[in-house]
């Protein structure tokens, strides 16, 4: 039997480099169709976790990762249809520029690559601002430099003028890439950042849906939205089958408290989907507001986010972090990545944290950010010694002393070094892991907290 996600019509929204208009343009269409009544499946290339919370706003539909650093280019397309099930269309927004991947890796996690894994044509979308015929140049370029991604049409973005715009379709129609969109130069759509990029919907959730209804009105008043559907239609049946969590049938299902919140915004759906199939009740709570872990908590998992914008109040909540400690002390499993890490720590900023790690984590002026490969130091409540997993940092922080007795992980790039801890059965670490490239961290997780 053919499963019906695997034609699903899809398209991928790319750029020549960064900063062109990729995500106004990706949200954008995704809200456009979903107004028009359509089920529309949103993605985002790499490890980017604030995007996808746009994607959701825009689709009523969680927002999805593809990686092909972090779990192989093998489960781009599985995951891919696992999140399009049911769905009248996929939107793919890219990452950086087309072909721009993992450093020294080649194609490896870039745009293009997922893009000729879930055999999709690609929409250009052009920064025009500052030229006119050399458009055609560069279009080219972008057309002919892999014959295996298929552009399919161009989206002029930041366009100045009537004249402008005839100029650059001009110099266009001789490329054979159709002109599917013209977007105006317009005040920027109001979606603010900081340091890490652009502040999360969680914590804008009001001025983020305005954002995003002004990014659709961009949208369908420039782009040729039939067009674009019939080109998402070209895109042919994958081979691949969708990928589904393991389910671990039988015994006890053990609650997991999931923290969540402004301040903990940073995680991949699959991770609760793991969970859950390996046998766990998964519960949310916001340590900004909750002063208790939910009823019956067998197990803490606390991901990314910015506990560093929220000190202050995360510190003030003396109860929650109590139980916290507490809970950590009892030996329950414990799992914290990258802003988790800074909340387990004895203090941050100054700030009184949950104590759980004799160490301190402060705000830095350096960004750390790229891909890792790590290897398992030790037995962990995710994994066994020799576990080898793919992560990625992504923080201006620095925990001091970086890492414990018991590492986390040993990583091999850019300089060979141990990172983490390990201790009872808390795992915490800078890395952000996708759990999906092995299903076993949640199964084990789960297995730990039915015994401890």
């Amino acid at each position: 039997m053919v499963n019906p996600s695997s034609s699903v019509p899809r398209l991928v929204v790319a750029a020549p480099s960064s900063g062109s208009g990729k995500t106004t343009v990706a949200t954008g269409l995704m809200a456009a169709f979903a107004a028009r009544g359509l089920a529309v499946s949103p993605h985002k290339v790499g490890p980017d976790y604030i995007d996808p919370g746009y994607h959701a706003l825009a689709t009523g539909r969680v927002g999805r990762n593809l990686d092909a650093y972090l779990c192989g280019p093998e489960l781009v397309a599985p995951l891919f249809l696992h999140g399009a099930r049911g769905c009248d269309l996929a939107i793919v927004e890219g990452v950086m520029g087309l072909y721009d991947g993992a450093a020294g890796e080649g194609e490896l996690a870039s745009t293009a690559q997922v893009a000729k894994v879930l055999r999709a044509p690609v929409v250009l979308v052009v920064d025009a601002s500052s030229q006119s015929r050399s458009v055609a140049a560069l279009v080219h370029g972008f057309a002919s430099w892999d014959p295996g991604v298929r552009i399919g049409g161009v989206i002029l973005n930041k366009v100045g003028s009537d004249r402008h715009e005839a100029l650059l379709r001009e110099a266009l129609d001789a490329s054979g890439v159709p002109v599917l969109g013209v977007l105006r130069r317009a005040p920027q759509v109001d979606t603010p950042s900081r340091h890490l990029g652009l502040v999360p919907v969680a914590e804008r959730r009001s001025a983020a849906v305005e954002a995003v209804a002004a990014m659709a009105a961009q949208v369908e008043a420039g782009c040729d939205l039939e067009a674009l559907a019939g080109l998402a239609r070209s895109a042919g049946p994958l081979p691949d089958e969708e990928w589904e969590p393991p389910v671990v049938s039988g015994g006890t299902r053990p609650v997991v408290a999931v923290a969540g919140g402004a301040a903990f915004t940073f995680s991949y759906a699959e991770h609760t989907e793991l969970l859950t199939a390996a046998g766990a009740e998964v519960v949310t709570f916001d340590p900004l507001r909750d002063e208790a872990l939910p009823e019956g908590t067998a197990g803490l998992v606390i991901g990314g986010g910015f506990p560093e914008v929220y000190a202050g109040e995360l510190s003030a909540n003396e109860a929650l972090r109590g139980a916290v400690g507490e809970l950590a002390r009892s030996g329950a499993p414990v799992a914290a990545e990258c802003a988790g890490l800074l909340y387990l720590c004895r203090e941050l900023d100054g700030q009184p944290m949950c104590g759980v790690l004799d160490a301190s984590a402060r705000m830095s002026e350096r960004l750390t950010l790229g891909y890792r490969d790590a290897v398992a130091v030790g037995d962990s409540v995710l994994a066994p010694a020799g576990t080898r997993m793919r992560g990625h940092e992504f923080h201006r922080t620095v925990v001091e002393p970086g890492a414990g007795a018991a590492p986390a992980w040993g990583v091999r790039a850019p300089e060979r070094r141990v990172e983490g801890f390990v201790q009872r059965a808390v795992h915490a670490s800078y890395l952000h892991t996708h759990w999906a490239s092995e299903p076993g961290v949640a199964r084990r997780f789960v297995e730990r907290c039915r015994t401890s």
